[in-house]
């Protein structure tokens, strides 16, 4: 065997591996581009998780504190609709006693 065709061989045999060596670096580079955008897109998407995170941290906050509000009104608002019912009832009773005693009063003062 000569040297030449054996050198040829190894010529071709080089140029094949740069070939693939290239091909492999493309093909890095391209996972590299595609990793670098999906941690931009991870870190964008963990902004907007925290800012919608802190958002429902207030609503929670405003809708407790709306709630407990709403509860002292229906609280008061039962308190004065008893008192208001035993008003009723008191001048009720009231106006019962007060006919009574006009009726005894125009029974004793004869007519």
């Amino acid at each position: 065997m000569s040297v030449q065709p054996q050198n040829a061989n190894l010529s071709a045999c080089g140029s094949e591996l740069l070939r693939c060596i290239e091909e492999l670096k493309k093909k890095r580079d391209d996972l590299a581009r595609n990793i670098q955008a999906e941690a931009e897109e991870k870190e964008k998407i963990q902004r907007g998780i925290a800012t919608l995170t802190e958002k429902l941290q207030k609503i929670t906050v405003n809708q407790d504190r709306n709630m407990q509000a709403r509860d002292e009104y229906e609280k008061t608002i039962q308190e004065t609709e008893a008192a208001y019912i035993k008003i009723i009832e008191s001048s009720q009773t009231l106006l019962h006693v007060l006919r009574r005693e006009s009726l005894n009063l125009a029974k004793k003062a004869g007519p």
